[in-house]
């Protein structure tokens, strides 16, 4: 365990089991002034050890109650705080013993688990780690500016997050899908995304920006974000539905509009799904009109 501090600034700690890589992102990190403190560890089990001496007693007490009056944990014997002051854990994915992943899955199951970023040689394990939450995905060697980057996200999520007045959010937080580009990952915004094509095992999100590819199957999407206001129209199409402008019949069988002006799209519709799309439009409309 090691750690650099300063006054004020964001509370992060280091994961990687290569040395002289674990060492160049403390630097860097260090280098930032929005950076504190920096802890690093070479392992997921030195990164255990980190958060819980950064939490309270009764914090880790309460976790070790809860496990042993049964709840599971999916790294079975490991000791995991509730809550840690630590903010932001840059993670390697390929370690010994637990792997970045791995920890990042019992990060959540804290009472207020810290953000993750992950820090990898390994550009196909993106969609994994949209999986488990990761804020941001970067790619080794690290830049300086990509991981600015990175701590601006962080940030911004941060502000965003914090409570300006105690009247609950109704909205669902707008999830991200990290999009790999000529080696550099994009996050697009749930929100972005006006309707996706299924291509075999992959998925083409269409923005209003062009269409990116992303190694999820259609099903897992149309699972992920029904409540968030997606439908399927078709085997091959998944809609946002606030966005459909006009559905209507031609000669091939039923048609919708997404969007409107020089980006409208017009996609088909499958015999199956029409029922369920005219319900969802109904009650999308009944519902606006109440609210006025």
């Amino acid at each position: 365990m090691d750690s650099t501090d300063s006054s004020g600034g964001l509370v992060v700690l280091a994961v990687d089991d290569e040395q002289p890589a674990l060492e160049e992102l403390a630097f860097l990190l260090n280098e930032d002034p929005r950076v504190g403190e920096v802890l690093k560890a070479s392992d997921a089990t030195e990164a255990l050890r980190i958060l819980n001496a950064r939490s309270s007693r009764e914090s880790v007490h309460a976790a070790n109650a809860a496990r042993a009056a049964g709840a599971p944990h999916p790294a079975a014997g490991t000791r995991v705080a509730e809550k840690t002051d630590v903010d932001v854990v840059f993670l390697d994915i390929r370690m010994p013993g637990l792997d970045g992943l791995e920890l990042a899955r019992v990060f959540s199951s804290m009472a207020q688990p810290p953000e993750v970023v992950f820090v990898t040689a390994h550009d196909d394990r993106a969609v994994d780690a949209y999986e488990v939450g990761a804020k941001d995905y970067l790619l080794k060697p690290l830049r300086e500016e990509r991981l600015a980057a990175a701590l601006d996200r962080i940030i911004a999520n941060r502000a965003t997050a914090a409570p300006v007045d105690p009247v609950p959010q109704e909205r669902d937080e707008d999830e991200v899908i990290p999009v790999e580009l000529a080696g550099t990952t994009k996050l697009v915004p749930r929100s972005a995304v006006r309707y996706v094509e299924a291509q075999g095992d992959y998925a083409r999100l269409h923005t209003t920006e062009g269409s990116h590819l992303v190694r999820i199957p259609l099903s897992v999407l149309e699972d992920r974000w029904r409540d968030a206001g997606f439908v399927r129209i078709h085997r091959s199409f998944l809609v946002a539905l606030p966005l459909v402008t006009e559905l209507r019949l031609s000669g091939s069988g039923y048609v919708v509009r997404v969007g409107s002006g020089p980006d409208t799209a017009e996609l088909p519709v499958s015999r199956r799904h029409t029922r369920e799309l005219k319900d969802r439009l109904v009650r999308a409309t009944k519902q606006a009109w109440s609210q006025r």
